[in-house]
């Protein structure tokens, strides 16, 4: 199946004053509709990270068998939102402790993973694990790959936005919608656009 043209490497530095995070944490739609809505994101981009083929496709991707994992890339302003506030939605809006699954979606490509940048992010990362697993916030212990960022494509066009732009279709009405609405009462003020209380 031939690529789109859209489906780029994305890993060039971001603008001025801002900085890069990548997550996956299951089905990259549901991540970049909570993270869209983040005061200080200023870019969320669905793609394919953390594995070994080289500009991979969705349909390749869904194999399970390029090592990929559906994730995102946030591009936002420290100033604003700080790297372990975007690490706390990360935690907050999916299950950790589920090996290679979120939900219905399973297969290595929805593994709970942070792929960090420098080693302040991983040092981040590594304390606000251990600091989840010793509160006991979760019934079992936290699965997520804390691994070196590597490359990340960007996916094809028709899953950029999927949620805004596709908001009846079932999934987004069962899965992203709820989980949505979830997401900003707990987050209400980091809201770009706080709805009213």
């Amino acid at each position: 199946m031939p690529r789109e043209s859209s489906m780029l490497e994305t890993a060039e530095p971001p603008p001025p004053g801002m900085a890069t995070a990548t997550f996956a944490s299951g089905c990259f739609w549901c991540s970049e509709a909570v993270f869209r809505q983040l005061k200080g994101v200023q870019a969320v981009v669905p793609g394919y990270t953390g594995g070994s083929l080289k500009s991979p496709s969705y349909q390749q991707v869904c194999t399970g068998t390029t090592g990929h994992a559906e994730g995102i890339q946030v591009t936002y302003d420290p100033a604003v939102v700080t790297y372990p506030e975007l690490l706390e939605v990360f935690w907050k809006t999916h299950d950790p402790t589920t090996l290679n699954r979120q939900g219905h979606d399973v297969g290595t490509q929805y593994r709970s993973a942070i792929f960090y940048h420098d080693d302040e992010q991983k040092r981040l990362a590594e304390e606000y694990k251990k600091k989840l697993d010793a509160s006991g916030a979760f019934s079992a212990p936290i699965v997520t790959l804390i691994v070196p960022f590597g490359e990340f494509y960007r996916a094809e066009a028709y899953h950029q936005n999927y949620y805004e732009q596709n908001p009846d279709q079932p999934y987004c009405v069962g899965v992203i919608g709820p989980k949505l609405e979830k997401f900003k009462k707990v987050f209400h003020s980091k809201l770009k656009n706080q709805p009213a209380k």
